[in-house]
């Protein structure tokens, strides 16, 4: 078994595991026991996957100029999904900060998203390659939310809860679209890529919105009735 094929062979475990720890984080308690066994399941899978994607796409896109555009995606989207799963651990420890966070490792993954999703909108809009571009602002987006996030004072009580649900989701959108770009032939989508393919993003920010604006409700102090005059 050669190197690249080790790598290949990796990649698909660990896709398939992430791809089925995904889901069980999404509906269990937050915060409990199995909430958190799964979740790091998903973490350490979207690692291999990460480090693997790495290693197929950066071969193909030196090796072989016509599936640059197609390599560049999965570069691009393999970047966003660790570094979206890193951010929703790391938060969780920086949790009772009460200033701007320094650390080189967040600010550095956080600015490697950001400038991967700029290189992609440059090379989608050149190359002519609507998935490229289309799916790029989702990467530029979420490195550049996470750099303010990490730069600035936290500005309410739960911000790390809100910050590990936006990440973890914005990992999620990332391991679909992955599926939905490799299992296109077989799903008979390929007439109709661009929309089927952000999907995921659309439906997965609009769920992240409803479940932003659920939380914020619970978290927030309950109202105070003002007390009745006395006659």
């Amino acid at each position: 078994m050669t190197f690249y094929s080790l790598a290949r062979s990796l990649h698909i475990a660990a896709g398939i595991v992430g791809f089925i720890s995904l889901w069980l984080p999404l509906v269990a308690r937050k915060g409990g026991a199995l909430h958190r066994r799964v979740g790091w399941v998903y973490v350490g899978a979207m690692g291999v996957v990460a480090l693997t994607a790495l290693v197929l796409s950066g071969t193909r896109f030196i090796l072989e100029p016509a599936a640059r555009s197609g390599a560049l995606f999965f570069i691009s989207l393999s970047v966003q999904s660790a570094a979206a799963a890193s951010l929703g651990v790391r938060v969780l420890r920086a949790k009772h900060r009460t200033a701007g966070h320094r650390n080189l490792y967040d600010l550095g993954i956080a600015s490697l998203t950001l400038g991967m999703g700029l290189v992609t909108l440059g090379w989608g809009v050149a190359m002519h390659a609507p998935l490229l571009w289309g799916f790029a602002p989702v990467g530029i987006l979420a490195g550049g939310s996470a750099l303010r996030y990490w730069l600035r004072t936290p500005g309410e009580r739960m911000h790390w809860w809100f910050q590990h649900m936006g990440a973890m989701v914005t990992s999620g959108i990332g391991t679909l679209t992955a599926v939905l770009v490799v299992n296109a032939r077989h799903l008979g989508i390929e007439g109709m890529q661009l929309a089927v393919f952000l999907g995921p993003t659309v439906i997965g920010i609009t769920g992240l919105r409803l479940w932003v604006r659920y939380y914020r409700q619970k978290f927030s102090p309950p109202t105070k009735t003002p007390s009745s005059a006395h006659p």
